[in-house]
Order: structure tokens, then C-alpha cells, then sequence
């Protein structure tokens, strides 16, 4: 099992934990990961595109000419996609562009991002982390006190509302919880800095 110390907020290591193996030390799949950040990204996006096609163009109500007997080709409006000035055809329109994976994949894939950040020496476990009240600058202190001087996800067990908003200005610095952790959020970020609460409900619920 991989074994880490866990440190209290001064940087002083106070004890150690071993990770669950199934979670922690895995065999980080590649095409898996890939599918899970794909799939979130997809889901982010606003899909908001439009075109406007030959009904929604200004005009064109009356036929242009008769039918019959102009010597020109028929034409119904001067909105149709051949006109200057008429409607898009098969252009993009509003759609949603999210999908979901097989839980089981889903399951794998943050086991794999997880175990990819222990492989690489790049979790930090804390005994506890809380603040009197929201500081950015004690935050600040208290990163720099764990090595902490790149992207880092900050993870507890539940919702934190002092450690959410001293993190909040601090550039790089992400803040969630145990529910809110992702594939994409955990393998964006280089370092992982969670509680042993967090690690624990995080066993609980992949195990």
C-alpha cells in the first residue's frame, strides 16, 4: 500500500497513512483518463452556437417572379440558401454536447487520476485543516508551510466555508470537496493536498 506522512498545517509531519491500494496504487489507464477529461469537457461546453436558416431571415415572403414563362429558373423567395442574403444550410444550431461514460469507467478513471498523483509523489495529507476566518494571507502561509508553490486542489470532507474563501484570490489554488472531485480538476492541478477525513470518505466511497 502507498504510504504518506500527514502534516499539520505548519508543514510538521505528525504521522503517516497508508492509501488504499485499490484507489491510490493502481495502474493509472491511459485511455480511460483520456475518455473521462473528454467527456467533462464536452460537458462544459455552452453549445450556444447559432445560424439563422431561411425562416429565420428578414423578407422573402413574396415570390420573386412567376413561375412560368421568364426564361429564368423558378424561384420560391429571395431567402433561399442560393440568394446573397438568404439562409445557412446544415449550419450549427443550440445543442447540448454532454454525454456520460459507464459508471464502472467513470469509477476507473478517478481511481486512475488518483493513483497517478500518489505514483508521482505529488499528494500531501493533512491531520486538519481550519481557519478562525476566511484569510487569504494565512492560506498563503499555510501552502507555502507544505511545499505548496504551484496548481494545488484542496480537498476536505465537506464543505469548508473559511478554507473556500481564503483560497478563493490565491492564483492556482483550487478548493473542493470530496463530492466535488473530478477527473479533470485532479490531474489539471500539480500538487493534491487533502485531509485524512477527506482520504478516508474518499476509500469509503470507491472501495
Amino acid at each position: 500500500m502507498p504510504k504518506v506522512d500527514v502534516l499539520n498545517q505548519s508543514g510538521s509531519k505528525v504521522g503517516d497513512v497508508e492509501l488504499a491500494e485499490g484507489i491510490f496504487g493502481i495502474e493509472p489507464n491511459q485511455h480511460v483518463l483520456h475518455e473521462a477529461v473528454v467527456m467533462q469537457q464536452a460537458s462544459m461546453r455552452q453549445g450556444t452556437h447559432a445560424v439563422k436558416n431561411r425562416s429565420d431571415r428578414r423578407g422573402g415572403g413574396r415570390k420573386p417572379w412567376r413561375q412560368k414563362g421568364t426564361g429564368r429558373a423558378r424561384q420560391g423567395t429571395i431567402r433561399a440558401p442560393q440568394w446573397v442574403g438568404g439562409g445557412v444550410v446544415f449550419g450549427p444550431t443550440p445543442r447540448s454536447y454532454a454525454y456520460k461514460l459507464p459508471k464502472k469507467v467513470r469509477r476507473l478513471a478517478i481511481k486512475s487520476a488518483l493513483s497517478t498523483r500518489a505514483k508521482d509523489g505529488d499528494i500531501v495529507v493533512l491531520d486538519n485543516l481550519s481557519l478562525e476566518a476566511p484569510k487569504t494571507k494565512e492560506m498563503i502561509t499555510v501552502l507555502s508551510s507544505l511545499s505548496v508553490d504551484r496548481k494545488a486542489l484542496v480537498v476536505t470532507a465537506d464543505y469548508n466555508e473559511q478554507v473556500a474563501l481564503s483560497i478563493g484570490n490565491i492564483p492556482g489554488i483550487t478548493f473542493a470537496t470530496v463530492n466535488d472531485v473530478n477527473v479533470l480538476e485532479v490531474l489539471k492541478h500539480d500538487k493534491l493536498v487533502i485531509t485524512k477525513e477527506a482520504v478516508e470518505k474518499v476509500e469509503e466511497v470507491l472501495a
